[in-house]
């Protein structure tokens, strides 16, 4: 009979491209992983992996396999999600994944709402057995939270390293979903350019792209989302920003425009209060805005620890004032 770690280790393999890989994203050695796959070898009867050069590849049996493996999988966590899971009392730990200003913006106040959530139910149930007893609805949830980019962070939970995803979609960047997951909105977030107050555009109430072909800019990273929309906006007069330097943390990019030497892009999601010396103009025509939603996976869709982060996570976004 196959077993179901054997046929986990295969999927991983698949999804990850290597044995090293699969190891890490599943927390174990790689040693372990070839193992299981060996296992897996010897009780299905045939060759799932086959050398090439220093890594592998899957023979046409295991792709197979593989397949079967990833809809039994499927199954098997619709089944833990949904028909053996208390849909009154979500537990267990919820692996959460998001972009950095998701995380202060929106992470931070939804684990902060779970908490006190967890500590009503458990004062509830205190007082309603007199022992102590176990909470009520949220009070065994634990959330573990992984910053990462939008594209990573979808990979994360179409994979199964995560749970749940916090993602931001630019319009002129769109987000690619896998069609394993599903995706909800949260709310809308708007990015202002962010300049010293000595600069000559400092004092409007609003900038369009034709204005700011000359500037110097901070970005994030090349290649990550939020770099990519600050190319776009000068893409339409067929120009490239001036980036003279690159920085992933946004509060670099505030300390360089207080500083007088960069202009930056900033969404107000997670944004801190803008020291003195820094001010935020909109970007218009068009306006640089971001979709942030969520992802998960299909078969979690039911899942009573999704159900409550997510409407945690809507209250949230529901009191900001970022759009």
């Amino acid at each position: 009979m196959i077993e179901i770690a054997a046929l986990r280790a295969l999927v991983a393999v698949e999804q990850q491209g290597s044995v090293v890989a699969a190891s890490e994203a599943m927390g174990f050695s790689p040693s372990a992983v070839s193992q299981q796959i060996k296992k897996l070898e010897k009780q299905s009867g045939v060759t799932v992996l086959e050398r090439h050069g220093r890594g592998v590849l899957l023979t046409d049996r295991g792709m197979a396999l593989a397949e079967y493996g990833r809809r039994i999988l499927g199954e098997l966590e619709e089944l833990q999600a949904t028909l053996l899971a208390d849909p009154a009392k979500p537990s267990g730990v919820l692996r959460l994944v998001g972009f950095s200003t998701a995380c202060r913006g929106l992470v931070g106040p939804m684990l902060r709402k779970l908490g006190a959530d967890q500590a009503v139910a458990a004062a509830s149930s205190a007082g309603s057995s007199g022992n102590g007893g176990a909470g009520l609805s949220g009070s065994g949830l634990e959330v573990r939270v992984v910053a990462e980019d939008p594209r990573e962070a979808v990979q994360r939970v179409a994979t199964g390293e995560a749970d749940l995803g916090v993602v931001h979609n630019w319009h002129s960047v769109p987000l690619v979903i896998p069609e394993n997951m599903v995706h909800e909105d949260l709310c809308l977030d708007t990015a202002d350019v962010l300049l010293n107050s000595a600069h000559p555009l400092a004092g409007r109430t609003a900038v369009e792209p034709s204005d700011l072909v000359d500037e110097r800019w901070i970005s994030t990273p090349a290649g990550a989302i939020c770099n990519e929309a600050l190319l776009a906006i000068l893409a339409g007069l067929g120009r490239v920003p001036d980036i003279r330097i690159y920085d992933p943390d946004f509060s670099t990019h505030i300390a360089m425009v207080q500083q007088g030497v960069a202009v930056a892009l900033v969404p107000r999601l997670g944004r801190p209060e803008l020291p003195a010396g820094v001010v935020a103009v909109p970007v218009v025509n068009p306006m640089q805005q971001r979709q942030v939603g969520i992802v998960y996976r299909k078969t979690m869709t039911a899942s009573p620890s999704i159900r409550h982060v997510v409407r945690l996570l809507q209250d949230v976004a529901a009191g900001l004032e970022v759009g």
